[in-house]
């Protein structure tokens, strides 16, 4: 975390302000407070708002605002975001069958971690995660907090095609592919939800700044159960505060 925010410049409409160096829950979470502060002020000429791990893009009009008066509103709001109370996140919870057909990297992360699939699934459900940003296809959550034995390489060659739901993990974080498409990352389970929906409003099942929980499923029959409520516009989604 820096004491103070560094400014960057993106271009002649567009200003980078930065938290820390490095990736950490104290400054994802100062991102988004910052994110949700300038929203309610409605500072003049923003025209829009991109959270990552540790910096906020703030894309403005320069026909309506100076890039010093920008700075200097962004200045003030930061260090009243500094100085507050944490928001307390909603926590979505996620039911996910673990291993087989729908997590087929799962032995391998587990032998990675030296330990047995039953308790991989254990470690890796067992926590909540930060969803730090959004990215790279639509409804994408890069999630924070993975267990450091859970950490596995990507795959050398990519899949081509992913299935929608597929639970995965890359390096020290693991993450949900809202979309069927290619990819990386060692694949551990699948959720029956949709994490983007065009036709839904918000499109995106989480947002960033929400916490997750994965919640195992114990047979198929379950999974497709909720699939059905879920395609029939039944489920009702969980997302009750943590206890």
């Amino acid at each position: 975390m820096y004491d103070e925010p560094r400014f960057l410049l993106a271009g002649d409409r567009a200003l980078v302000v930065e938290l820390g160096d490095s990736v950490e829950p104290e400054a994802n979470r100062r991102v988004h407070g910052l994110l949700r502060e300038v929203e309610r002020c409605g500072l003049p000429g923003v025209v829009d708002l991109v959270p990552t791990y540790r910096s906020l893009l703030v894309q403005y009009n320069p026909a309506e605002t100076s890039l010093r008066a920008l700075q200097d509103a962004l200045v003030g709001i930061e260090r009243e975001v500094g100085e507050g109370t944490v928001d307390t996140p909603r926590v979505v919870r996620l039911p996910t069958l673990y291993g087989g057909a729908y997590g087929p990297d799962l032995d391998l992360v587990a032998k990675n971690a030296g330990l047995s699939a039953e308790d991989a699934v254990r470690a890796h459900s067992g926590v909540g995660y930060m969803v730090y940003m959004m990215g790279f296809t639509p409804g994408f959550p890069y999630l924070g907090g993975l267990a450091p034995e859970l950490a596995t390489p990507r795959l050398d060659t990519p899949r081509a095609e992913i299935p929608a739901g597929s639970v995965g993990i890359a390096g020290d974080q693991t993450g949900v592919y809202p979309l069927a498409s290619p990819g990386g990352w060692r694949l551990i389970g699948r959720t029956p939800l949709r994490l983007f929906d065009p036709a839904r409003e918000p499109p995106s099942l989480l947002s960033a700044d929400d916490c997750v929980r994965f919640v195992p499923l114990e047979s198929e029959a379950e999974y497709r159960r909720i699939l059905g409520l879920v395609e029939s516009g039944e489920f009702e989604l969980d997302a009750r505060p943590d206890p």
